[in-house]
């Protein structure tokens, strides 16, 4: 049978736990889901944190001043029941051994019928107190037995330390609290306890009057649901004061953020509606000043901008007719260098070289006078990557066998297929396989090509002098050069990688760039397979395998969390600034980036 029951529970206990697993895996997701969104409201709602936090704050003070309440009316209740039980016990007491003491039949049944008329006619009518009497401790005489007034109140509800304090100290009352059977519940009593004298033949009796505070608990049961009732009317009301107080210093905020974006998204002419002299419309008068003040300089910039970018058009155009025919005079001269003298030929030939140089830069300043001015055009068309990727390689192949640099290409057996402008995208290529040939220093370039249904990336690796802490975010800016002192084969301008990253951003692509001292530098290009495709990832890494990231030194400022293997660029670059401008990335650069795109969700891919 035993077995049986063991049996019978084990089965239960697995039925319970399958239950439990049952409806945690039905209820666990929606309880995230609630979790998750109780959670982004917590964080996004300032007036749910401070109504939530009042009300909570309110309901533990609340909660503190009930409990003190209840406990000085509980206190009180009690102290005033034993003062009152004590002083009608010593009356009643004095009543009751009168009785025994003019007593003149001391047999037996006399003392029995005595004590039960005085147990009789010393209760309560309405059961406020109950008598108990009984043989002292220590009496075996047995005369008169245990008498009550009560069938529900013995004997058993006196606490054994009351009956022993009773006997040590006869000539005194003793008082103590206990609880005794109400019903099918029990109710704290004050029971007084007192010895009581009988005849020698009877020996000393016990007297205890119980006074049963049921009036009092069900005193103390109203207070507590008064309290109750109190406490929560006053967290509703304190949640109603906490809403209105939050609406009004919070509302106020929300709509200077709501003018915030607005500005934020281009409309300088939006303020804020200020009312009042207190502080939140003193902050609104701030705001608004910041504003108009931010409206003037952004206007100013503006207006210099376009003067700026007009004067270089304007000036670049202006140059083609003056350096035609200057150009035509200097192939005349390039091409009679040889009747010349020598050091006549030699200063035609350097004519020749700047001339060259100076249509190189005149043709990048009117490149980069058409972005500015938004001017620029894309003619895309379907293109294999590859094809160009082995065009440009191609192409600089010359310059590769003088720098004695052998260029690698790597790329898929299948076509990588992309809508692209060939010749904006060659003109990057060229860009950066030119530079790494460059700065590689006779050693290994590599151009990786590879692609996802989304995206395809060309990367240029070399293992040259590489790139220093915060050079990578300046490579894009205009005329700058990492060593301006270095002795360049093409005679560079300076803008070639200001005009590629214009190239990418065109094609909403990516154009990065990451080094790091005398391990070699790579400059990563990505773009989507489609022009209106989105990219999110790149589908090559780029830091080389195997290389270790460098320490970044420590920041002056907070700054976003390191990214593994990337340099720190330090404070926003002036590449940055004028990135911000056209909206193209976010108000700080990130360790190691270079200027991605607006969507992108990563710098670098590294693990």
């Amino acid at each position: 049978m035993a077995r049986t029951l063991r049996q019978d529970l084990a089965t239960l206990r697995a039925a319970a736990a399958r239950t439990a697993r049952a409806a945690q895996h039905r209820l666990g997701p929606a309880f995230e889901d609630a979790s998750e969104r109780a959670w982004a409201l917590w964080q996004r709602s300032l007036g749910l944190r401070v109504a939530l936090s009042i009300v909570v704050l309110g309901s533990v003070v609340l909660l503190v001043v009930g409990n003190y309440t209840y406990g000085r009316i509980a206190d009180g209740l009690l102290n005033d029941k034993q003062v009152s039980a004590q002083r009608d016990a010593e009356t009643q007491g004095k009543i009751a051994q009168r009785v025994f003491d003019v007593i003149d039949k001391t047999d037996q049944t006399s003392l029995r019928q005595a004590t039960l008329d005085v147990a009789e006619n010393q209760r309560a009518p309405d059961h406020t107190r109950e008598l108990i009497i009984t043989p002292a401790l220590g009496n075996n005489r047995q005369v008169i037995s245990t008498t009550t007034s009560s069938s529900t109140i013995g004997l058993e509800v006196v606490p054994t330390e009351l009956r022993r304090a009773v006997m040590a100290d006869r000539s005194r009352q003793q008082v103590q609290i206990a609880p005794v059977p109400e019903g099918e519940d029990t109710v704290p009593a004050v029971i007084v306890g007192q010895v009581l004298q009988l005849p020698p033949n009877a020996g000393p009796m016990e007297l205890y009057f119980v006074y049963p505070m049921s009036a009092e608990t069900g005193a103390l049961r109203v207070v507590v649901r008064s309290l109750a009732s109190a406490a929560i009317f006053l967290v509703l009301l304190l949640a109603g004061i906490a809403f209105v107080v939050t609406r009004q210093v919070v509302e106020p905020v929300r709509r200077a953020a709501q003018v915030a974006e607005r500005l934020a998204s281009g409309q300088l002419d939006q303020r804020m509606a200020v009312r009042g002299t207190d502080d939140l419309a003193s902050l609104g008068r701030s705001f608004n000043r910041m504003a108009a003040s931010l409206q003037a300089q952004i206007g100013q910039l503006k207006t210099l901008s376009t003067l700026q970018q007009q004067f270089v058009s304007d000036v670049s155009h202006e140059l083609r007719t003056p350096l035609t025919t200057v150009r035509m005079a200097a192939d005349l001269l390039y091409d009679s260098r040889a009747d010349f003298p020598r050091h006549t030929a030699r200063s035609a030939e350097l004519l020749n070289n700047e001339l060259n140089r100076f249509e190189t830069l005149l043709a990048d300043l009117l490149e980069i006078s058409r972005f500015d001015a938004g001017a620029a055009q894309l003619a895309a068309e379907p293109v294999d990557l590859r094809d160009v990727v082995n065009q440009v390689v191609d192409d600089a192949e010359p310059l590769a066998r003088h720098k004695d640099t052998q260029v690698r290409v790597v790329a898929p057996a299948e076509p990588v297929v992309v809508e692209m402008d060939s010749r904006r995208i060659s003109r990057i290529l060229r860009n950066l396989v030119v530079n790494a040939i460059e700065h590689s220093e006779g050693k290994p370039v590599t151009v990786e090509v590879a692609g996802t249904a989304q995206a395809a990336a060309v990367a240029v690796r070399d293992q040259g002098v590489g790139l220093h802490p915060g050079e990578a975010a300046k490579v894009f800016t205009r005329f700058w050069r990492a060593d301006p002192a270095r002795a360049r084969t093409t005679g560079g301008t300076g803008l070639g990688l200001a005009i590629a990253l214009e190239d990418a951003h065109l094609h909403h692509g990516w154009l990065e760039a990451w080094g790091q001292p005398g391990k070699g530098s790579t400059f990563r290009l990505t773009l989507p397979r489609t022009t209106t495709g989105k990219i999110t990832e790149s589908p090559l890494r780029m830091r080389p395998d195997g290389l270790l990231a460098i320490e970044a030194p420590p920041a002056r400022e907070p700054e976003p969390e390191q990214i593994p293997g990337v340099l720190p660029v330090g404070p926003l670059t002036e590449t940055a600034q004028s990135f911000v401008l056209h909206g193209e990335v976010p108000d700080y650069v990130p360790h190691g980036l270079t200027l991605n795109p607006p969507g992108s969700s990563h710098a670098t891919d590294e693990p």
